[in-house]
This record gives C-alpha cells, sequence and structure tokens, in this order.
C-alpha cells in the first residue's frame, strides 16, 4: 500500500495548484540525509543524462522505498549541482517509465511506485547484459570514437565531407523510431573515413553490441535533442580540421551514452 508522505514542513501547493516536481520541501520519508548522501554533482557536458544516472541509482538502490516521497526537490538539485529545469525534465523521465508518480495536494510530491509498475525494460536488458561486459564495452567504444574523430579531423579522403554531412543531416531528420538506425549509420560514416579498416570493423562489432543494450532503454527525446547537439559539435570540429575539439566532443558524447546505460542498469 503506496503510503503518504510527512505532512511536517511540506509546502502549500502553488498557485496553479500544481506543487513543485517534488515538493518544495518535502523531507522523502524518514530521513532524506541517507538518500542525497550519496548523490555527486554533475559533470559539465552531459547534465540530463548524468542526473538521470544518478536518480535512477537512487531508486534502484531502494534508498527511497517504494510509496516514500523523494527528497525536496531544491535539495536534490542542490547536491546533483544541476537546476530544477533538468531535474524536472529527469522526474518527467521517471513518471513516463512508471517508476514514480507525481501527485498534487497539501501532501503531493513525488513518490516512488513499487518496482512491478515499472516499464522500462529492464529484464531484457539485464538479459543481454549477463552476456557482455558492459564496461569493457563502454570503454573500447570511447576509445575507438575518439580515436576516429581525430583521424578524420585530420583530413577526409574526396567525397568524405559531403558523406559526414550527409549521415548528419539523415540523423536531424530522422523520425523517433528511426533515429537510433540513423545514429549508427552516422557513427559507422566516422569509423569509415578514418582510413583504418581495422578501426571501421571493430567499431561495427562493438556498436552491435551496444545496439543491443540501447535497445533495452526507452528512446528518450531530451536525450536525442542533446545528442544532436553534439553530432553536430563533432561533425563542425572534424570539418574545421580541430583533432583536439573532434575528440573531446566525441568523449563527451560517449560519456552521456554510458551514463544513460549505467543508469538503467543500475
Amino acid at each position: 500500500m503506496v503510503t503518504r508522505g510527512r505532512t511536517d514542513g511540506t509546502r502549500p501547493v502553488a498557485a496553479d495548484g500544481v506543487p513543485d516536481a517534488v515538493g518544495e520541501d518535502a523531507t522523502g520519508g524518514e530521513g532524506s540525509a541517507a538518500p542525497v548522501s550519496v548523490l555527486r554533482p554533475v559533470r559539465a557536458g552531459n547534465g540530463f543524462e548524468e542526473t538521470l544516472e544518478q536518480v535512477l541509482q537512487l531508486l534502484r538502490l531502494g534508498l527511497v522505498p517504494p510509496g516514500d516521497r523523494l527528497p525536496a526537490e531544491r535539495e536534490l538539485a542542490q547536491h546533483l549541482g544541476v537546476s530544477r529545469v533538468t531535474l524536472r525534465e529527469v522526474l518527467k523521465v521517471l513518471q513516463d517509465q512508471g517508476m514514480v508518480e507525481s501527485r498534487r495536494g497539501r501532501y503531493g510530491g513525488t513518490f516512488v511506485l513499487p518496482r512491478a509498475a515499472a516499464a522500462d525494460g529492464s529484464d531484457e536488458l539485464r538479459r543481454r547484459v549477463a552476456a557482455v561486459d558492459v564496461e569493457d564495452t563502454l570503454r573500447f567504444r570511447e576509445v575507438l570514437e575518439t580515436g576516429a574523430a581525430g583521424l578524420c579531423a585530420d583530413g577526409l579522403a574526396d567525397g568524405g565531407a559531403a558523406r559526414l554531412r550527409a549521415a548528419l543531416e539523415a540523423t536531424q531528420g530522422a523520425r523517433l523510431e528511426d533515429y537510433r538506425r540513423r545514429d549508427t549509420l552516422l557513427h559507422l560514416t566516422l569509423a569509415e573515413l578514418s582510413g583504418s579498416r581495422s578501426l571501421a570493423a571493430q567499431y561495427a562489432s562493438v556498436r552491435a553490441t551496444l545496439n543491443e543494450l540501447l535497445d533495452c532503454i526507452p528512446l528518450l527525446v531530451r536525450n536525442l535533442e542533446h545528442s544532436q547537439q553534439q553530432h553536430a559539435a563533432v561533425v563542425e570540429a572534424v570539418l574545421d580540421r580541430d583533432a583536439e575539439a573532434a575528440r573531446e566532443m566525441m568523449r563527451e558524447h560517449c560519456a552521456g551514452t554510458a551514463a544513460l546505460l549505467r543508469g538503467f542498469l543500475a
């Protein structure tokens, strides 16, 4: 049975009838110090993805049990070092996935739902994870991707720039259900344009493994928008022949994907 949060310290409903996403001064059940103590400041670059990773970890570890209220929005945002806008986007994703629910009224806030109510494909994800070394896959992917971006920035073969632009444009115009395929093709194009057949072959293999995992987690519009910005920045750096910038942006892009997967795997 879902229990209500404590009444002391809760804030009245805002003028529009809707409380803050997790209750401005909500305590998050019996003692919120323990849950927030495991949070760490999010690094710049992948704020949404890393915030989602950490809040998912909070839920997966059971630090806020089903039926309890999450710590106050102000407290969560402060510990994570992110804006409330970013935090609310993350909470909206978790609500869409059936992991939390938002309640109105004097005792309102964001409450954790029983795990059985979650619809995030976690069982299938864990089955696939059992067959691979996730951390090794993520590290190898980052090495290959950053290397490919740097090599491409050193100079593209004839027609390479046009191929890269076309692959980028295809992702920007892709429908949601076709996005992952277009995204894969863009990254494969970068690998192929690196000029190393071995790199391209290894990347194709690691990407196939990565997609097996990605197919088990939801496509998040906010994450895709952020990915698109990073894609554009990588391509721009490659075309500007700025190898350092290309490698750094690709490293940041890989870190965002890793954060999402770690969050859903926690």
